[in-house]
């Protein structure tokens, strides 16, 4: 069986440095674990890339060569590797019983607005037969402005309903959050965004907002009180637990480990074991 995270979200939210941290700390846990880069425009890895789309196909040959931007680039690099599905297919085929910590670009119109990366996703799950979670980052600095909040919420809805495939919410950077957290008032602020009360933010959001903008909000909150899907995980990378509940959460959502065989202790292989006696 074959298990694979998509990690996934905004340009900053801390990507390549959770797909670092989850490796380093799944690799302590004796697990085969591998980097497979999914961004065309990345060039510096904590960990070699097993598989690396720049293999394929370059962002920066393709804005050389087409003239085209970031955006148009990036676009074209994922329509080039749709169309050159055997390269991919070669590349996951070594990979047996094995752990794939793909790393996607940060621009989230690939799999909110365009159907490139929810093509890829049903590709792995059903042609490759991967057992396929999404990771979706949200840095914590959208907690500063409910305003910001509602987007990056929004955005999160729209990859988990886009990829059809389970997904984990992490707010990441936690470790930056304002000191202070040890107290109860600071607590129930943080909860109230790890765990989205639309209604209590929505106040927050007309406080700072011009009152014909309200109305808006109210339908924003409407919206994701009627999904009623988005919950975050807190995650600081600094901190080993923190890391290891995610990667529990992850293990969760894709089953990793319930097809394996139970095995023996290896005493009672050799039957040096105390019988009680």
């Amino acid at each position: 069986m074959r298990y694979a995270v998509l990690v996934t979200g905004p340009a900053g939210a801390g990507k390549s440095t959770f797909c670092t941290s989850l490796i380093t700390h799944a690799q302590s846990l004796g697990r085969s674990v591998h980097l497979f880069n999914l961004d065309p425009a990345a060039d510096k890895f904590e960990y070699p890339p097993a598989i690396d789309i720049k293999d394929l196909v370059s962002l920066e040959d393709v804005m050389s060569e087409l003239e085209l931007g970031p955006n148009g680039g990036l676009v074209y690099c994922f329509e080039y590797l749709m169309d050159n599905l055997d390269w991919l297919q070669e590349a996951l085929g070594d990979f047996e019983d094995d752990y794939l910590i793909i790393d996607c670009p940060g621009q989230i119109e690939l799999y909110t607005h365009i159907p490139v990366l929810p093509r890829l996703a049903k590709l792995l799950t059903t042609t490759m037969s991967m057992n396929l979670v999404s990771c979706y980052l949200l840095e914590s600095q959208f907690m500063e402005d409910p305003n910001k909040y509602f987007a990056g919420v929004l955005s999160a809805m729209s990859c988990m309903i886009s990829l059809e495939v389970p997904c984990v919410n992490v707010m990441s950077k936690m470790d930056l959050v304002r000191q202070g957290t040890t107290s109860n008032k600071r607590k129930r602020e943080v909860e109230r965004f790890l765990d989205p009360d639309p209604e209590l933010l929505r106040e927050s959001a007309d406080r700072r907002t011009n009152p014909k903008f309200h109305a808006l909000n109210g339908a924003l909150v409407q919206l994701i009180e009627d999904f009623n899907m988005v919950q975050f995980l807190p995650l600081d990378v600094t901190d080993e637990d923190s890391v290891g509940t995610v990667l529990s959460h992850i293990d969760n959502a894709i089953q990793y480990g319930e097809h394996e065989e139970p095995k023996e202790p290896h005493d009672m292989d050799e039957g040096d074991f105390d019988t009680g006696e």
